[in-house]
């Protein structure tokens, strides 16, 4: 999540202890895709009611359960490995999964939002709405969430916008 779009500058601790919740969570699944013995990707996925309370919210207010909605969370691959299938490889794993699991009546995800004049977008970007959209994803009308986090080069954590994106298992 280093990269464009999110530019996130975590630490190993916070993603140890935030991934540490799926691997407890029921309904949770990661996913990884290795070359070798090497890890160059991960996908997770969990129950929307067990994430961040600001992401069910929107769903809610449109008059989703979010109880019935399986939050498809992080996707991030090595640049190497992209443009190979596996990113549709993570979503089918974790819709299959969703749908094994019998509670679930949709997938959703949510993507952050930046300005297309914003310093740090690498020349010729290109967003994956196209691809999120070919799986069937489809923006949710006003479902924006609000999350903070660090941006690479900044000093203090600021609120992004994150775009929810759903489809129906």
């Amino acid at each position: 999540f280093r990269d464009w779009p999110y530019l996130y500058d975590g630490d190993r601790a916070y993603e140890r202890r935030y991934l540490e919740q799926f691997a407890v969570a029921p309904d949770a699944i990661i996913v990884a895709a290795f070359d070798g013995e090497r890890m160059v990707g991960a996908a997770t996925g969990a129950a929307m009611t067990g994430h961040f309370e600001e992401f069910a919210a929107p769903f809610a207010a449109r008059g989703f359960d979010p109880a019935r909605i399986f939050y498809c969370a992080e996707s991030v691959l090595l640049p190497d490995y992209r443009g190979r299938g596996l990113g549709h490889r993570f979503f089918d794993e974790r819709e299959a999964h969703a749908r094994t699991l019998g509670t679930y009546h949709h997938a959703a995800f949510c993507a952050v939002i930046r300005p297309d004049d914003h310093p740090l977008k690498p020349s010729g970007y290109r967003p994956l709405n196209a691809f999120w959209a070919k799986r069937g994803y489809r923006p949710v009308d006003g479902a924006i969430a609000h999350f903070a986090w660090t941006d690479v080069g900044e000093a203090a954590e600021t609120e992004k916008p994150m775009q929810f994106w759903m489809k129906p298992l």
